[in-house]
């Protein structure tokens, strides 16, 4: 198990250290994405499979990896393919990097957590065993919460991986599709911080806790009846 963690890591890090030494997040910047919109465009609609699948590729390293950038390339996937295709690719490729993200902190730190925090962890434990996909709804519909914190610490904790890839797509869809739907109008975009309203992150945030708190109320009114 050791040596499966250590080959993991060394294969992990090199790719981290890559990108940050070699600057290959400046290709991931709105600017970058506006002066090569028209060549990439291009380049799709003379090579579309081939375009999709890089694409593909490239959004779920990044995620898994926990690099930044996913936000531009969210746009860039309205830009270059439309709303539609644009949005299950994102759809999918950010399920599943976000499910390596969770699954390589699993199997790195979780045993090492739970061993020595285990006591302490126990009734968080047992209210993820319960209630998890309700709090990781919640989690992925407010943008505020940071993409790769959430993969990160859900690793640690008991929730099934199927019910993880699950409710992570289907929380991260409305996020997703403001997104791409902006990367349809990039010429009209000129930072990031204008693309979600402070209404908007409160609609989402509202529509998060909506599960969480119906159930809450269901409970109490089963209890009361039951008296």
């Amino acid at each position: 198990m050791k040596d499966s963690k250590l080959w993991l890591v060394l294969l992990v890090l090199p790719v981290i250290g890559a990108f940050f030494y070699f600057d290959l997040g400046q290709y991931l910047s709105l600017d970058y994405l506006k002066q090569q919109h028209q060549a990439i465009t291009q380049f799709y609609a003379a090579n579309k499979l081939l375009t999709i699948a890089v694409f593909f590729a490239v959004y779920v390293l990044v995620t898994a990896m926990s690099l930044p950038g996913a936000v531009i390339l969210t746009l860039a996937a309205g830009a270059i393919f439309g709303f539609w295709v644009g949005l299950v690719l994102v759809s999918f490729a950010s399920t599943a990097g976000a499910t390596l993200a969770f699954l390589v902190s699993r199997f790195l730190f979780r045993e090492t957590v739970q061993n020595r925090f285990g006591s302490h962890l126990e009734p968080i434990n047992r209210g993820v065993e319960e209630e998890g996909a309700f709090y990781l709804f919640t989690l992925r519909l407010i943008p505020a919460v940071p993409f790769f914190l959430v993969n990160l610490l859900m690793g640690l904790t008991p929730i099934k991986t199927g019910v993880y890839a699950l409710v992570s797509q289907i929380g991260m869809l409305p996020g997703t599709a403001v997104f791409v739907n902006a990367g349809n109008q990039l010429s009209k975009i000129d930072s990031l911080s204008g693309i979600l309203s402070p209404s908007l992150i409160a609609a989402f945030a509202l529509l998060g806790i909506f599960p969480i708190a119906a159930k809450k109320l269901i409970g109490m009114y089963k209890r009361r009846t039951a008296v």
